[in-house]
């Protein structure tokens, strides 16, 4: 991987990481709905611009049936039930649950197109679990009814972009990946309007400086910038290596939590981390291979 592509990586990684961040300081202030609309409707239009300005066509009229449905599964839902988590969890454990997702991933796989599942994946999902159920367990944060019920919604998100996964790839053959991303905020937005209308219940007086800029950033950086720099390494280092932010975007968003929040991250949290890690690293099938020639070897 070249030194740009490696830092093009990281700096995914790192905004979506930021996203838990941001979710975190502007939920409890514009609620669950709103934080979410506003990301979901200023990310479109900075997509939709940038199509604009490449001359790309978003062909909505066409797909817009395909867009609600994807806009609803891998943002409104989801999204929704991460900022709704987000008012009892900290940053840093949503990240980490957040990384279940290829685990249910390969379980949708299984029961919607009825691929079998290989050993390796079945054990992945398996040490997933029990990572979760470690890093509930040790966590320092007291297991009361709502940190049971915010604990519930963050794993369902991964679910929801689980079932999401294997719809696009259903739906959005031939549709170029960036216009699939504005499409999906487009969708999304459409999907949250009447909820954002019985939720615009913000209080002037909760509201500051700081969480306005938590939303312009989860929207700007850590969703249209975001989406830039993935397309960008599926085209320049291929959908394997690029997979390989899924374990990163937990790195980061400890380290926010903790730079930013002030976070306190137990052994415990941290064990069930690796823990969830190794699940995922055998769910994604990632294998190590050497290429040695006379001039250079390759990992």
């Amino acid at each position: 991987m070249k030194l740009k592509d490696g830092i093009a990586l990281l700096s995914l990684a790192a905004l979506w990481g930021a996203s838990f961040l941001f979710i975190r300081i502007a939920s409890p202030v514009f609620g669950p709905i709103l934080t979410i609309q506003g990301r979901v409707i200023i990310a479109a239009f900075a997509l939709v611009l940038y199509l604009v300005i490449t001359k790309k066509s978003l062909h909505f009229k066409k797909r817009w049936r395909q867009y609600l449905i994807i806009g609803a599964l891998n943002a409104a839902i989801p999204f929704t039930l991460i900022a709704t988590s987000a008012l009892h969890l900290p940053a840093s454990m949503s990240s980490i649950l957040n990384s279940l997702t290829p685990l249910f991933t390969a379980l949708v796989v299984f029961v919607w197109t009825k691929e079998k599942l290989s050993i390796r994946k079945l054990i992945g999902i398996i040490v997933g679990l029990i990572g979760v159920i470690l890093l509930v367990g040790w966590s320092s944060i007291p297991f009361t009814y709502d940190v049971k019920i915010a604990i519930g919604l963050a794993v369902l998100s991964t679910i929801s972009y689980g079932i999401a996964g294997v719809y696009a790839k259903k739906a959005f053959d031939r549709v170029p990946p960036l216009s699939l991303a504005a499409g999906q905020q487009i969708g999304a937005a459409i999907i949250l309007l009447p909820f954002t209308f019985l939720n615009f219940t913000a209080s002037t007086e909760k509201v500051s400086g700081v969480a306005i800029l938590a939303v312009l950033g989860l929207a700007l950086f850590c969703t249209a910038i975001a989406y830039l720099l993935y397309f960008y390494l599926i085209e320049s280092v291929g959908p394997t290596k690029t997979l390989s932010v899924t374990f990163l975007i937990p790195v980061f968003g400890i380290i926010w939590g903790v730079l930013i929040l002030k976070e306190h991250i137990t052994l415990g949290m941290l064990f069930g981390f690796l823990v969830i890690l190794c699940g995922v690293f055998l769910i994604s099938d990632i294998r190590l291979r050497v290429i040695t020639s006379n001039k250079r070897m390759q990992v």
